[in-house]
């Protein structure tokens, strides 16, 4: 477990600074942010829901029901794993912990996807206090090390 902290805690600081980085400006034309509730994003079909936090986040909170779990990184895998779970039409909604993160992952994957881009404002931690009931992470959603 301390091995893992030795190199989870670089790379969540690069990370982090990366996404920072990021952040600046007006939002591209086909991202919106939104406050949508957690039974919205759990029910409507309209919406893939990608949680883009850590397994360790998943695991501490619960997820969103149906959600994709795919932890967000500045790659092409990132972009592969939502798309072979995306339906034609389909907006994506992005979820974090407090809404940084799927800020910059908007704005990332924005001009390299058709269609709309929901950036959900306040995250989990929103979605949560608002009284949304989380789901248990499971492999079949994306998260590999979760049973």
């Amino acid at each position: 477990m301390l091995k893992l902290a030795y190199v989870a805690i670089p790379v969540l600081v690069l990370i982090g600074y990366v996404l920072l980085s990021m952040r600046s400006g007006p939002l591209p034309a086909n991202v919106s942010r939104s406050e949508l509730t957690g039974a919205v994003l759990a029910s409507d079909p309209n919406f893939l829901v990608v949680d883009i936090r850590t397994p360790e986040e998943w695991e501490q909170t619960g997820v969103i029901e149906n959600a994709a779990l795919v932890t967000f990184t500045t790659s092409d895998s990132f972009l592969k794993a939502i798309e072979v779970r995306r339906t034609p039409g389909q907006k994506i909604a992005l979820v974090c912990r407090s809404g940084n993160r799927s800020d910059a992952a908007a704005r990332y994957i924005a001009d390299k996807v058709e269609g709309e881009v929901v950036d959900v404002a306040g995250g989990m931690n929103r979605i949560l206090k608002e009284g949304y009931k989380p789901v248990k992470p499971l492999p079949e959603m994306g998260c590999g090390s979760c049973e």
